[in-house]
């Protein structure tokens, strides 16, 4: 085993030979759209991000399905359908799956993925003097809620739609062709997706690191001007159509997290936001972030350089 729970990270990684390691992982949740085969496409995106966090290729899937047993079967076709097709999108062979009898709606899927094992990307490494990148912008849950509510505007639904089932493989791609490039050597030290814990959650999981390995605490510092916000996001936060996750993920990071004064309290919430499908958060050398930038932009991807790593002090986490 290359990769376990010990370090939170987003796959476990188990190497077969020394060329070749396999990257497995699991996701699955309720519906947070009203049209089944859209969240199909979403739950899909979702359970295949976490292979592209971990820099692998996702080959294989296993669906798990929870539906109620008088549920109308026409809907639960069309969540397969649309799961079915980001796989296709992902060349990604769904070979089975497994369903129960469910109160309420469950869908996602069991991923495996191939990996080069001189080339795992964990959460943990981010060195001091590290740039940090971040693609597609922040809001899902904060958007989720308020269509929830009935409060969220057409626009702002389809722009979170589209952002949580756009693949995450293109920003992969475009971090391995730097990962390529004999300039660099190594320059992407630490990767995760943003997903349940927010921005600030899984930042403060990577800043941790893992001293029991060698790899020391750092601190990250923000600028949340830099980061990119869904359409609507800002509003419905400033509503307080705030997810429960929020909340939690605000009392997880704790006293980790500090903010400057010029940051409102919506924008401080949406750095919380319990992100579906949400972009990669990058750990990679100053001197790499520029042309890696460039490569995210090749490959379609919207990306920013969001802030900066530096020597561990307090707080772990600054936002200004």
């Amino acid at each position: 085993m290359l990769v376990g729970f010990e370090t939170s990270d987003d796959a476990g990684v188990y190497l077969l030979d020394e060329n070749t390691a396999l990257v497995q992982t699991v996701d699955f949740f309720t519906p947070i759209v009203d049209d089944p085969r859209t969240f199909g496409e979403i739950a899909a995106a979702n359970s295949l991000s976490d292979v592209y966090a971990m820099g692998g290729r996702p080959i294989s899937a296993l669906s798990i399905v929870g539906f109620p047993e008088k549920g109308d079967a026409e809907i639960l076709t069309q969540v397969l359908q649309g799961g079915l097709s980001k796989m296709v999108e992902a060349k990604c062979t769904v070979i089975g799956g497994h369903s129960v009898r469910n109160e309420d709606v469950l869908f996602g899927y069991a991923v495996t993925g191939l990996i080069n094992p001189k080339r795992v990307w964990k959460n943990v490494g981010a060195r001091t003097g590290d740039a940090l990148l971040f693609t597609k912008p922040l809001g899902t849950g904060v958007i989720s809620t308020a269509l929830k509510n009935d409060k969220a505007p057409a626009d702002a639904v389809s722009a979170a739609i589209h952002s949580m089932s756009a693949l995450n493989r293109a920003a992969a791609e475009a971090l391995h062709e730097i990962e390529s490039e004999t300039k660099f050597e190594n320059p992407i030290h630490a990767v995760t997706d943003v997903t349940g814990f927010g921005l600030l959650g899984h930042a403060r999981e990577m800043a941790l690191g893992n001293p029991a390995k060698g790899i020391e605490t750092a601190s990250f510092e923000f600028d949340h001007a830099q980061l990119s916000y869904l359409p609507g996001a800002r509003q419905a936060a400033k509503d307080g159509h705030l997810p429960g996750g929020l909340k939690n993920n605000r009392e997880f990071v704790g006293d980790c997290a500090e903010f400057a004064t010029a940051v409102s309290k919506e924008y401080r919430d949406l750095l919380f936001d319990p992100q579906t499908s949400g972009g990669l958060l990058i750990s990679i050398a100053a001197e790499a972030a520029a042309d890696a930038l460039n490569a995210l932009q090749r490959h379609g991807v919207t990306a920013s350089r969001v802030g900066s790593v530096v020597l561990k002090k307090s707080p772990l986490i600054y936002v200004a």
